[in-house]
């Protein structure tokens, strides 16, 4: 089983990646531990990794890889592993795909923990406060603005992989922690419905039903309002016209005819 957890900093990706490997008995692979190691080693990607480190300069994404590719090469990975902070963005992430291809693997899962950043900042002030309060030594990413710092870093350089053609599932990460481990054994078992294909495919065909239903009831309710209006407004015209028009023709004589017959009358008097 081969897996990538993806999710901003404070979102518990290293906690489920633990419960994992002792799950399933797969490996979490680390690049700064992956680092540390090959410089320890001193393989040759690990001497060239500790010349540029040491220049201090970030190691290049092809470094990287290579190290990757070193140790999911060794026994302990032959069941699988679980990716913890690689690949960080959109190039590492082709690299990697590349390097899976060559070597006739490919991921299992894609599962990112989708987080509140404004929750994990009041989460990181509160255990601040709460340390300070007992006098206990606070670490160096103890820090409200480093986080925000490392929160901007995943949004701008990490996001945007869940954007790749790759198997992504999300998982609500500000649920408990139980409920997030279920939710991860249950897409890695295929258990999970995909809820965004399903939701779509249901709701929104009844929904369009729904409006062009609506739509046609309120065309004919508004077709019968204007067919009564005009109705309304005839029938006081058609009545006084007809009185008008013979009070007219009874007033004044119509043309010669008129004038003839009026004369006819003053003679036999």
């Amino acid at each position: 089983m081969r897996l990538i957890l993806l999710g901003p900093p404070g979102a518990g990706k290293g906690t489920q990646a633990q419960r994992l490997v002792q799950t399933y008995g797969i490996v979490q692979l680390s690049t700064g531990d992956m680092l540390r190691a090959a410089v320890k080693a001193g393989s040759p990607v690990g001497l060239r990794a500790k010349d540029i480190m040491e220049r201090g300069e970030l190691v290049p994404d092809d470094v990287v890889v290579d190290i990757v590719a070193a140790r999911i090469d060794e026994p302990d990975a032959a069941k699988g592993f679980i990716l913890d902070g690689f690949p960080r963005t959109v190039p590492q992430a082709q690299a990697l795909d590349r390097m899976l291809a060559d070597k006739g693997l490919k991921l299992d899962a894609v599962i990112e923990l989708k987080v509140d950043p404004a929750v994990l900042l009041k989460r990181i002030e509160k255990r601040i406060a709460e340390m300070t309060a007992r006098g206990e030594t606070l670490r160096s990413d103890d820090n409200p603005d480093v986080l925000r710092w490392r929160l901007k870093a995943y949004k701008d350089q990490t996001a945007p992989l869940t954007t790749m053609k790759r198997e992504l599932r999300t998982v609500d990460g500000m649920a408990p922690i139980q409920e997030v481990s279920t939710a991860i054994d249950r897409i890695l078992k295929g258990e999970a419905p995909k809820a965004s294909k399903a939701k779509s495919s249901k709701v929104k065909p009844s929904s369009a039903q729904g409006k062009r239903s609506r739509g046609k009831a309120g065309d004919k309710v508004k077709a019968a309002a204007k067919a009564k209006k005009p109705a309304k407004q005839a029938k006081p015209k058609a009545s006084r016209k007809p009185a008008r028009a013979a009070a007219k023709r009874s007033a004044k004589p119509a043309g010669k005819a008129g004038r003839a017959s009026a004369k006819r009358k003053s003679a036999r008097r």
